[in-house]
């Protein structure tokens, strides 16, 4: 596959994917995630990769979440609504590396739950972290409510999603949402000490770990499943396009309308 919106390196045992969409704060549509996977799968099963690092391009953001100005909110190719989505998510889980989220700026929306997704998070002074679903009228009803609720406890995952605040990177770390925060300018030095220490330790006996931490949350998935059918006729509706408008044309939305 020829990426466009991703670049992939891999060195010294290293994989490293970059969301390259920096003009959109590294927001995803359905060619990102395509392009994802692909590089994910590259990596997941080349022997000579232990340690996977995601992370986006410049200083701005990490991921923001879906590009909501590709094609009224509905994005292009298969779409994110399902499939690819949800295989991106689980391939995320499913490959048997651990995955690094660096996260050097914003991770809001669709960014928190990759970040919440990967199995450790290592993050800048200046990261912020949050979700906006009910703001522009999305949601994720698998992986970003249920297994974030795991991470972080269920009031403060109830908050980041009624509320849609966002988040410190030491507020980040206060919750157990990140691993790590340093300076700025240390961020990739640290990332590169945790790849080190894992590259050290046996891919097999990390990579048994891997499952054996997933099982445990594993029927979100199917949650996740049956949540993203329900989304795709909630996004077809008035009350989900409302939001989208709104976000596109940098207004306040009107979701009062729909209570009535």
């Amino acid at each position: 596959m020829q990426y466009e919106d991703i670049l992939f390196e891999a060195a010294e045992g290293v994989a490293t994917i970059a969301i390259n969409r920096p003009k959109v704060m590294n927001a995803f549509r359905g060619r990102t995630c395509e392009e994802l996977i692909h590089a994910l799968n590259r990596a997941g099963w080349d022997r000579s990769v232990g340690v996977i690092v995601l992370t986006g391009t410049g200083d701005r953001a990490f991921c923001t979440g879906g590009d909501q100005s590709a094609h009224d909110g509905n994005y292009d190719g298969r779409g994110v609504i399902g499939l690819p989505v949800e295989e991106l998510h689980s391939l995320i889980r499913d490959v048997p590396k651990p995955v690094i989220a660096r996260v050097q700026g914003y991770a809001i929306g669709g960014g928190n739950v990759l970040a919440t997704l990967c199995d450790l998070t290592i993050a800048s002074e200046k990261a912020v972290f949050g979700q906006v679903g009910p703001k522009v009228g999305s949601v994720d009803p698998g992986f970003g409510t249920a297994y974030l609720a795991r991470i972080v406890g269920e009031k403060k995952a109830r908050e980041m999603w009624y509320l849609c605040r966002r988040y410190t990177a030491a507020e980040a770390l206060a919750m157990g949402l990140v691993n790590a925060v340093v300076p700025h300018e240390q961020l990739d030095a640290e990332v590169a000490r945790w790849c080190a220490e894992i590259l050290e330790k046996s891919p097999t006996a990390v990579a048994i770990a891997k499952r054996s931490f997933n099982a445990d949350t594993e029927s979100i998935r199917g949650i996740g499943g049956l949540g993203m059918q329900a989304l795709a006729l909630y996004y077809a509706g008035e009350e989900s396009r409302e939001g989208v408008r709104a976000f596109n044309a940098k207004r306040k939305p009107d979701f009062g309308q729909f209570r009535k």
